[in-house]
């Protein structure tokens, strides 16, 4: 049986970081306030428990959430109520959980990518409905 010197050894441990453990890496975290695609609002995302969340956090003109399907929230201000739910790590290269949007009052399936001064969000219908995506723009972490 060959033995390999030390020298030999020890390099090969120094490249085994390199190929263990970078396949389920997090990807960037989506935290931070973001603005929309259109400008007319900012979005709050932060660690809610194990997760992340989104919050309404500015808004050019606010209004009521008058399309939610609860009666008892139609009156509320848009500015504040939670719109990403239950965002979670992919394994891959963004997150997902829901987003509901108070245009239509109907929840999607969301996914969430982090491209570092941009975060790209894709809403679909559930069942395999359709889809439609935005970028927002980083302004603060």
């Amino acid at each position: 049986m060959k033995v390999l010197p030390l020298a030999a050894l020890t390099g090969v441990l120094a490249l085994a970081p390199l190929f263990t453990g970078t396949a389920n890496a997090a990807p960037p975290s989506p935290a931070g306030e973001w603005r929309v695609a259109d400008g007319g609002a900012t979005v709050r995302i932060e660690k809610c428990g194990p997760y992340y969340c989104g919050f309404v956090a500015s808004a050019n003109d606010p209004g009521k959430d008058i399309r939610n399907p609860d009666p008892s929230k139609r009156n509320r201000s848009v500015l504040g109520i939670e719109i990403l739910f239950n965002l979670k790590s992919d394994g891959a290269s963004g997150y997902t959980g829901e987003t509901y949007n108070a245009d239509d009052g109907q929840i999607y399936i969301a996914t969430v990518t982090s491209l570092g001064d941009t975060l790209k969000i894709r809403g679909c219908v559930p069942n395999g409905g359709i889809c439609g995506s935005e970028t927002w723009t980083l302004v603060h972490k």
